[in-house]
């Protein structure tokens, strides 16, 4: 994923009460949105932006689209997400939460076909600080530098930035996974993905209780592991017991396999640990652990 100030953009669902919101947000911190897509007010703008009917419309008014940016409700957010796919957008970002199971897997099924990187459901997006904002990220807790930060949820994300920005230790981007039940793009995705970036010298991975996806990121890092990688878990002081009585947890274990501790916040420490990633305490010690891990 390669994202520069020069990126063409796309905003799906830009009349939206989010989507016109965002909009603005993003246009201010300088990214080049080229069009909007909302069904039925085609002919309209949205803070200066052309306002089309179909995403086909766009594209043969303003050429490819690097990034589409989705804020369509969550009935209408596969269409959405397939329509831009079958106009060869090939990176995608999906705000929206709530999305059907069954239309993700569906929508994931189409991404792996046609190569596509999709971001979420229930995402902040995409903030490659100083230079390109996609998504919901609030731009104060960021400053450019050579961190890489991937979290799950957008919270624990801004938490860890502030962290890192407080320490003067600028971020090269960070990335919000999304945290419905299931998403596109993993931490083993953006693991490679960051460690072929040139401007990121070390990687923090924000995790909390559910999924189960660390031993397969651990086997990752332990096999390749070329950059320093620093791990925090939220949660890992809470009793398992609870963690597994969360609604959230239970129903994202269920649909990637039965419920066992390997949900937990402790199991996904241990984990990392055992693939020599250090892990914060808390998130006011990433800094510290980040500079040392440099040295």
């Amino acid at each position: 994923m390669k994202l520069t100030p020069d990126s063409k953009v796309l905003v799906q669902g830009i009349t939206e009460p989010l989507g016109s919101y965002y909009t603005a947000q993003m246009l201010a911190y300088g990214t080049n949105i080229v069009a909007g897509v909302s069904a039925g007010q085609g002919g309209e703008a949205v803070e200066g932006i052309p306002v089309f009917d179909l995403v086909e419309q766009a594209i043969a008014n303003h050429g490819s689209v690097d990034t589409t940016i989705i804020f369509v409700p969550s009935y209408g957010a596969l269409d959405a997400a397939l329509e831009a796919i079958d106009a060869g957008i090939r990176q995608i970002v999906l705000v929206t939460r709530g999305i059907p199971p069954l239309d993700v897997v569906r929508l994931l099924r189409k991404a792996q076909a046609t190569d596509t990187l999709v971001i979420g459901p229930n995402s902040s997006g995409v903030i490659v600080p100083g230079k390109i904002l996609l998504g919901t990220h609030r731009e104060e807790f960021y400053t450019p530098g050579n961190i890489g930060l991937i979290s799950r949820t957008g919270p624990l994300t801004y938490e860890a930035a502030l962290a890192l920005t407080q320490d003067k230790l600028g971020q090269s981007i960070s990335v919000s996974l999304g945290t419905d039940p299931i998403v596109g793009s993993s931490f083993g995705q953006w693991l490679k993905i960051l460690a072929a970036d040139p401007d990121t010298e070390a990687i923090v991975l924000v995790d909390q209780t559910g999924g189960g996806s660390e031993e397969n990121v651990a086997e990752y890092i332990a096999a390749t592991t070329n950059k320093p990688i620093i791990a925090y878990v939220a949660g890992r002081y809470t009793p398992v017991e609870q963690q597994l009585n969360d609604a959230g947890t239970i129903l994202a274990a269920q649909l990637s396999g039965p419920v066992t501790l390997r949900t937990t916040a402790q199991h996904k420490v241990a984990a990392f640990k055992q693939a020599n990633v250090p892990v914060a305490e808390r998130p006011s010690q990433i800094p510290e652990l980040v500079r040392k891990a440099l040295k």
